[in-house]
């Protein structure tokens, strides 16, 4: 087999590939003395057919089948002598196809691109540092109250604050216009579920009441032919409810399943919960900060088919997240280039890093991240034992692992400043990058 390559980029590679005549005719009787055990031929007997009658019959189709694993084979071998790493399936061109002669293709490809993780030590990273306070708490507990909040049908006006149940009918310039109508839908007065000034003109309302009132759509409205249009709802009130926060008994801490403990006991679940999410919130933003900061000082070439692949994940994940009657290629891909140059450029430097610092998955913090993880279940022995029983999830656990290993790589040599704040604002999402 002769091979040569040529290379037409950074990345990209020609290689043109010989392959002797003998090696193909070899294969290609192979196929044939296979199909003539196997054909029925009428005025054969099965596995009596003449061979000159199989070739006649089948060679055509034997040769097809032969060249495709052959190029396949020989794509293969000539990589690992030449000690290329391709990041995609190659394109295949015919030089010489003919029967008898020697086969020649070209295959261009593209390959990963071969560099050095450096410029750690300029990383800066501000690491937040934060407690749960029994304020903290406090201010959870309300919150969750709030989430559970009871609606009781009162007999006065409404406020904000207060459910309505009601039915409107919206028109523009007398006409009624698509979903400007609804019949008992509930609204909280003061949500902002409802365009400027709807809500604000039920503030008064009674059980029975109807009201036209008058808000204008912004001008920004989604639907250009509502944005900026002044409309006429007539809203009919069937009812007016005002919340109801529920009491810290049993009953309500048996909604996130503590059965006993009582407060001190709810406390101490939500205490552990919140612990957890802040330890999440500031590893997270970390890690954030150091993948920032590899990025910016290893920018490299991103091979094109490992960015369309990643494109086309990205358009899957969109579709199932959204639904909609839509097929994922619909999906411009100009839309997801940039989240997955960032994705792909980042797999590549954190590979190179597991290689370069010769890191593998600790089999301690595996076990610490799935028992983390199981704790936030009922039943955490069951999770854990789950988790060790699935090959799979475990690897995708120690992919998470080793990814936290890298960060940590990284922090050694980085910049690294302590920052104390609050509870609050250490899990305060981070604004998303551009990519995102």
């Amino acid at each position: 087999m002769q091979v040569s390559v040529e290379s037409t980029s950074a990345l990209e590679r020609r290689m043109t590939i010989g392959v002797p005549a003998e090696r193909i005719e070899t294969e290609v009787n192979k196929r044939l003395q296979q199909t003539a055990r196997r054909a029925k031929i009428p005025g054969f007997r099965p596995g009596k057919v003449p061979m000159s009658v199989i070739r006649q019959r089948y060679e055509d189709a034997a040769r097809q089948e032969a060249l495709g694993d052959v190029i396949q084979a020989t794509f293969y071998e000539a990589v690992v002598e030449q000690k290329l790493n391709p990041a995609g399936a190659p394109a295949v061109e015919p030089k010489v196809f003919e029967k008898g002669k020697d086969l020649e293709y070209i295959a261009t490809f593209e390959v990963f691109p071969e560099f050095q993780v450096s410029g750690l030590e300029d990383i800066e990273v501000e690491r937040l540092q934060a407690d749960v306070a029994d304020s903290d708490i406090d201010n959870m507990l309300e919150i969750l109250r709030k989430q559970n909040t009871r609606f009781e049908k009162v007999e006065r006006e409404a406020q904000n604050g207060d459910q309505l149940n009601i039915d409107f009918v919206g028109k523009i310039d007398g006409e009624a216009f698509a979903g400007g109508s609804a019949k008992g839908t509930s609204l909280v007065l003061g949500s902002g579920r409802m365009i400027p000034g709807f809500e604000e003109a039920l503030v008064g309302v009674k059980a029975g009441e109807e009201r036209v009132i008058n808000p204008t759509f912004p001008e920004d409205y989604q639907n250009l032919d509502l944005a900026g249009k002044t409309a006429e709802f007539t809203v009919a009130v069937n009812s007016v409810s005002e919340p109801k926060l529920p009491e810290m008994n049993d009953e309500f801490f048996s909604l996130f399943g503590i059965k006993e403990g009582g407060l001190e006991g709810f406390r101490a679940e939500v205490r552990k919960n919140m612990e957890r999410e802040l330890r999440q919130a500031i590893k997270a933003k970390v890690k954030s900060q150091v993948m920032d900061g590899l990025l910016a000082a290893n920018p490299i070439e991103v091979p094109k088919a490992l960015l369309s692949n990643e494109v086309d994940r990205l358009r899957v994940q969109a579709v199932q997240q959204f639904g909609g009657n839509i097929k994922p290629d619909q999906l411009p891909a100009e839309l997801f280039e940039e989240q997955a140059k960032r994705r792909v450029v980042l797999g590549l430097i954190v590979a190179e890093m597991v290689k370069q610092f010769e890191i593998k998955p600790d089999e301690v913090r595996v076990r610490e991240l799935i028992q983390e993880m199981a704790s936030a279940y009922q039943e955490p022995e069951q999770v854990v034992a789950w988790y060790y029983k699935n090959e799979q999830q475990m690897n995708e656990v120690r992919s998470v692992v080793l990814e936290e290993q890298v960060v940590d790589t990284v922090l050694q040599k980085a910049k690294v400043t302590d920052k104390a704040v609050s509870y609050e604002e250490a899990v305060k999402p981070a604004e998303a990058p551009q990519a995102a």
